[in-house]
């Protein structure tokens, strides 16, 4: 399940902004990370499986002071379906015979069987 997280994070210059970018982006499960609020001083991250207090926990490690906001859940915009029941699919039904048969015959030389009226002589 997508998620949804709002981080905010002490950066004072534009260097604890690129290294706060850099640990963010490089969390397993993050989908997409940009600066957001007032001052850009909070991070909103996005992506499926992203383990929110280990973010917070190394981001206040390695950048400063760092305080979760919000977690929530991202709804994606599904198309809403009509409530009709699919109609079935109608295939014209035609019969051409079957499939193509094989005919062999074995020679009389060759010891094999010959067939005449539905019953079979054993040629020798």
């Amino acid at each position: 399940m997508k998620q949804k997280l709002v981080i905010n994070v002490s950066m004072n210059k534009e260097k604890s902004r690129s290294k706060a970018m850099r640990i963010v982006v490089g969390v397993h499960g993050v989908d997409s990370a940009s600066m957001a609020g007032p001052e850009k001083t909070q991070i909103e991250v996005t992506g499926d499986g992203i383990d929110s207090v280990a973010l917070v926990t190394l981001l206040r490690k390695k950048v400063g002071f760092s305080e979760l906001v919000s977690v929530g859940s991202l709804e994606e915009n599904k198309p809403v379906e009509d409530s009709k029941p699919p109609t079935p699919v109608v295939w014209p039904y035609e019969y051409a015979g079957g499939p193509p048969h094989h005919v062999y015959q074995m020679s009389p030389a060759a010891g094999g069987y010959y067939y005449n009226n539905n019953y079979p002589y054993l040629w020798n």
